[in-house]
């Protein structure tokens, strides 16, 4: 028996979230004193699967073929399933990505597991009893989920878990997997990526801006602070719908669920869809000149003023507390 985690890459390199579920699967995998197997699809090198070692993964399975370069959702599951029976791994761990967010139940079903998705904390195990933690109503609540199937699968929230590392000496075995042609019925030709800016999902800070900013023309004051923080750029949902900036940086209930260490809103009142979506972050920081907002109910920290005399002086002192 076999902890298992499926480690994401994006052209060969490993993604931060992968580091966070090794390190999160190894916790579980002492903890009911399993070896750790990882499970790496696509094109990486030796050197990068051997680094998984440094954070607890005993053996990492690598699958490299020409048809599985690129994420193909059907065939992944089924390689992953696969890799699971060969290890008779009772859980399986896997990020709560875009990617993850569509392998998880694929790969539930498959091995007729039961499966938590949006996990937050550590499962709870005692005995035969497995309880975990997870948000629940789009973000606005969690909820303790008890898993009673013989297999688990648990996909892990971006951020939720410190990385830590655990060295252990790693083995790299090649796995072929036997996906069908079924699997392949829809593949990714080329991907090209819009921009070089930071992904939302797996931003560690997030500045955000909504209609207090009145209108495109002043977005320079959150990418300037986005930039001296290392932060990835949001709005709330009137801004992307005046097109002011694009869906792409649209978070809230209908955009992109975020759960970054630190999430600063600017000229943003607080709509109970924006929070829902926003909600796991964990700390809230709320610029806005309006006392009576929403946001300051939820925020750790509020700063009532208005955003256009804030904003550049939190910049330049930012900026030159890292000059210092």
């Amino acid at each position: 028996m076999s902890v298992l985690v499926f480690v994401e890459n994006i052209s060969g390199n490993f993604k931060k979230s992968a580091y966070e579920v090794v390190s999160y699967a190894k916790t579980i995998a002492k903890s009911v004193n399993k070896e750790l197997v990882a499970i790496s699809i696509g094109d990486v090198s030796e050197e990068n699967l051997l680094n998984l070692g440094k954070y607890g993964a005993n053996k990492i399975l690598t699958v490299n073929a020409d048809n599985l370069k690129s994420f193909v959702n059907q065939a992944y599951a089924s390689i992953i399933a696969q890799a699971a029976k060969q290890e008779d791994a009772k859980i399986i761990v896997l990020s709560n990505s875009f990617s993850g967010k569509g392998l998880a139940p694929r790969i539930a079903a498959k091995l007729e597991a039961g499966l938590a998705d949006g996990v937050v904390e550590l499962p709870k195990i005692d005995g035969e009893s497995f309880e975990v933690k997870k948000t629940a109503f789009s973000g606005k609540a969690f909820a303790i989920t008890a898993l009673r199937s013989d297999i688990k699968v648990l996909a892990l929230n971006a951020n939720s878990f410190e990385i830590r590392e655990d060295a252990v000496e790693a083995a790299i075995v090649n796995f072929e997997g036997s996906p069908s042609q079924e699997d392949f019925g829809a593949v990714v030709k080329d991907i090209v990526r819009a921009t070089d800016k930071i992904s939302l999902p797996e931003a560690e800070i997030v500045v955000s801006g909504g209609r207090g900013l009145k209108g495109p023309e002043n977005w320079g004051i959150i990418e300037d602070l986005a930039k001296a923080l290392g932060a990835a750029t949001a709005c709330s949902k009137p801004v992307s719908d005046a097109g002011w900036r694009p869906h792409a940086e649209h978070v809230g209930q209908t955009g992109i669920a975020v759960s970054p260490n630190l999430y600063i809103a600017i000229g943003i009142s607080g709509a109970i869809q924006h929070l829902a979506g926003v909600s796991s972050s964990k700390v809230i920081v709320v610029i806005n000149k309006d006392p009576e907002a929403p946001f300051f109910k939820v925020a750790d920290y509020g700063i009532i003023g208005d955003a256009f005399d804030i904003v550049p002086k939190l910049t330049a002192a930012i900026n030159a507390h890292k000059d210092s």
